[in-house]
């Protein structure tokens, strides 16, 4: 009889054991389906350059005029000066637009840009490296969100070959009352927070102004 009483209870505590087994491996289950989930929508996270603020050249703030000939005699004589003494430092606000256009019912939700590495080309050459590091919410839904990234380099230094005038017109196509990001683009590597932790996008993005891109 007290044979039968206890493999009654071994009996039971396999069966417990069996079920906790089971429920820890759907459980596991559903956490990787969903963190599978999150980083495909991940994947679907697109970017893309907007515009270009409070752009100065050698301390002069451009943003405001049209083209060179706007510059004032003490402005002008300012910026002479400084290419002559083979400077032409320029400082500038990049506004980076984030679109998160999974569907809110998708159930991945928000998502949480954590870093973004980049690497500015100006005219397509290779200028400056940078990190951005600032928690982002990027509603979805086709929601957006911008990221602001404060650029500052020499224009002499990776555009040396080029003369004062043609360096006049190039930072007031990008930072003058008319410039725009056409000339600018980003290689950028993005983090963003999931249910696995800070992930990092597979590859490098191209970021340009012209459309929303993933790639």
């Amino acid at each position: 009889m007290g044979t039968r009483i206890g493999t009654k209870v071994r009996a039971g505590g396999a069966s417990i054991l069996l079920a906790l087994v089971s429920v820890f491996m759907v459980s596991g289950c559903q956490a990787i389906k969903d963190a599978t989930n999150a980083l495909n929508a991940f994947k679907q996270l697109q970017f893309k350059l907007g515009d270009v603020n409070n752009f100065k050249l050698a301390g002069v703030n451009i943003s405001t005029l049209q083209n060179p000939k706007n510059l004032g005699v003490t402005d002008g004589v300012k910026l002479l000066n400084a290419f002559n003494n083979k400077e032409l430092p320029v400082s500038f606000r990049l506004n980076v637009e984030a679109k998160n256009p999974n569907p809110a019912s998708a159930g991945t939700g928000d998502f949480f840009l954590k870093k973004m590495d980049f690497t500015l080309y100006i005219d397509n050459k290779k200028t400056i490296d940078g990190t951005v590091a600032d928690r982002l919410r990027v509603p979805p839904g086709g929601g957006t969100a911008t990221i602001p990234v404060d650029m500052s380099l020499d224009l002499l230094e990776f555009f040396g070959n080029k003369g004062y005038e043609d360096l006049l017109n190039l930072a007031f196509a990008i930072g003058g009352v008319d410039g725009s990001s056409s000339r600018l683009k980003l290689g950028a590597r993005v983090t963003v927070e999931t249910p696995l932790g800070d992930v990092r996008y597979p590859g490098e993005l191209t970021i340009i102004n012209a459309s929303f891109t993933n790639n």
